[in-house]
């Protein structure tokens, strides 16, 4: 596997991901419950795009360096694409998300909890399936086109399909784990098992845990393809693609309050998916400069999020009466 990553640079990254989550753990409050309010959210959300830019700047200015400015350039612009199109795609796992937590009907105190257990179990479950992908395209070059062809496939889908509200009662996880294991019918705290009468129960906290990593492993399947569209460097696919995640949690709280306004945003997600496959399945024959997929991402996330905010302003204003 090509790589920029030299062993330090890994071990590095593994290092300072690991010094995020023991910090958000142990010093920011992670292990008591509250409600995270706009301002907090926001400013967390702030804090982790910053730390992503700044890797990006500490990233580009190494590889000036040692390898040249027309590498540094080329990697890092890869490196921002890819943490673009997985915050967009994140996008969709806060909508899950906020549908998970409304059928549980989880106290917002209690929703930072599950979430930061949440990511960690993204991280390792994206690490592991981009190794895996790294390797496979590694051997098996054909399956670019593979993948290209899956997010065309999904992207129409998410344009003509209507979506109506999903039932979560019909889950056949949820149905399972509601015919194989002892669940107590009330939340507990944070608590996701307890002992009772000396047998041990999971409480719906544990429910909604496993319904947030199978919901990540859905939709790890649709972006980790679209960042291999962009570069095969593993080193670039896994530290855009974390370092996106670390700042999912955040975005979530950001958007909670108004995720019912972005109406066009899967639209333009599924614009972004169509694009990207179509860059993968006519590599060949052209390769679409790394800045042009920088912008026209951009261009067509912008234009979904203005669209929407928008449209439901013009829905949500109250007509004058006179």
């Amino acid at each position: 596997m090509a790589t920029i990553g030299t062993w330090w640079m890994w071990a590095g990254f593994f290092v300072l991901v690991l010094a995020f989550i023991l910090m958000d753990l142990f010093l920011l409050g992670g292990r008591k419950a509250h409600k995270v309010g706009f301002k907090e959210a926001a400013g967390w959300s702030v804090f982790w795009v910053s730390i992503a830019m700044g890797f990006a700047a500490a990233l580009w200015f190494w590889l000036d360096t040692t390898v040249g400015r027309e590498v540094a350039n080329l990697r890092v612009t890869e490196f921002v694409t890819g943490y673009l199109i997985e915050k967009s795609l994140a996008v969709d796992n806060v909508f899950v998300w906020l549908m998970i937590f409304s059928y549980f009907a989880v106290p917002i105190e209690y929703q930072r909890r599950v979430l930061l257990y949440g990511v960690v179990g993204a991280i390792v479950l994206r690490t592991v399936m981009i190794f895996a992908g790294a390797v496979l395209i590694a051997k098996f070059h054909w399956i670019l086109y593979l993948f290209g062809a899956f997010l065309i496939v999904t992207g129409i889908k998410m344009l003509i399909v209507s979506e109506g509200e999903a039932d979560l009662s019909k889950n056949p996880v949820l149905r399972w784990m509601r015919g194989h294991l002892r669940i107590t019918e009330k939340i507990e705290n944070e608590s996701f098992t307890l002992v009772r009468d000396g047998v041990r129960w999971f409480t719906p906290m544990f429910v909604v845990l496993v319904l947030v990593e199978i919901s990540d492993v859905i939709f790890a399947v649709d972006s980790i393809p679209a960042i291999f569209a962009i570069t095969t460097d593993p080193f670039i696919v896994l530290t855009s693609n974390i370092f996106a995640i670390l700042g999912l949690r955040a975005m979530y709280f950001l958007l909670a309050d108004m995720a019912d306004r972005f109406v066009y945003l899967k639209h333009a997600l599924a614009l972004v998916l169509l694009f990207i496959g179509t860059k993968m399945m006519i590599v060949e024959w052209y390769k679409v400069p790394i800045g042009v997929s920088l912008g026209v991402v951009a261009a067509i996330i912008t234009t979904g999020v203005v669209l929407s905010l928008m449209a439901t302003r013009r829905s949500t204003a109250k007509p004058t009466q006179h």
